[in-house]
């Protein structure tokens, strides 16, 4: 039965894009140029570093502009975090009473994370940070841990997530994935068993 959600943090269990898009379409306005935020959200879901390289490379603008805008936003996000994505708790609630476990795998730092998970009230029971010494996703490693630091089996599982490195880290670790979709955007969903669009969803996927 799978009861045990595994989620990724930023674009997926916390609504981290429309400000991030914002703050990176910015830049190029600060510079005189124009992108479209759908051009931008394109970008940040496979990264927030492809998107940078991207639209720096477009726009002839420094990368460190980007990367100082974004670290700026992060640090606005210490007392002001963003919000939760809708159905995000109803989806953990349903983990918890089925008996399962929320745990969070990201490959934001530790310090913000946590900072984050705190802000927003989010109950969960592990938080593995990339940054703590785990290989990046798509690398299984942090899935791979979760199932050996908490006892659990790979069928047990349900990894959430918005890109497919998300799908293809949880893959790598035997585990089942469900990937949050952006209407509007066609974004690969790399190996997910599924697609969704809205974690609402989600509770119908558990049990």
């Amino acid at each position: 039965m799978r009861r045990n959600l595994i989620w990724d943090m930023g674009g997926t269990l916390v609504d981290t894009y429309p400000a991030l898009d914002a703050t990176l379409g910015a830049v190029v306005e600060r510079h005189g140029g124009a992108v479209e935020p759908t051009s931008v959200a394109a970008l940040t879901r496979r990264s927030t570093g492809h998107a940078i390289e991207e639209l720096a490379g477009r726009f002839g603008i420094a990368t460190s502009e980007f990367r100082n805008a974004e670290a700026a936003l992060k640090e606005r996000w210490r007392t002001a975090p963003p919000p939760v994505v809708d159905g995000a708790r109803e989806a953990m609630a349903t983990a918890r009473d089925l008996g399962g476990l929320n745990v969070i795998v990201t490959h934001r730092d530790a310090a913000s994370a946590r900072d984050l998970v705190a802000g927003l009230g989010l109950e969960v029971d592990d938080l593995l940070c990339a940054p703590d010494g785990y290989p990046r996703k798509p690398a299984p490693d942090m899935y791979l841990e979760v199932l050996a630091r908490h006892g659990l089996t790979a069928d047990s599982c349900l990894a959430v997530g918005d890109r497919p490195i998300d799908a293809e880290a949880a893959a790598g670790a035997g585990v089942d994935s469900a990937m949050l979709v952006t209407e509007g955007l066609d974004l690969d969903a790399g190996p997910a068993r599924w697609t969704v669009t809205s974690l609402r969803q989600i509770p119908d996927l558990l049990g």
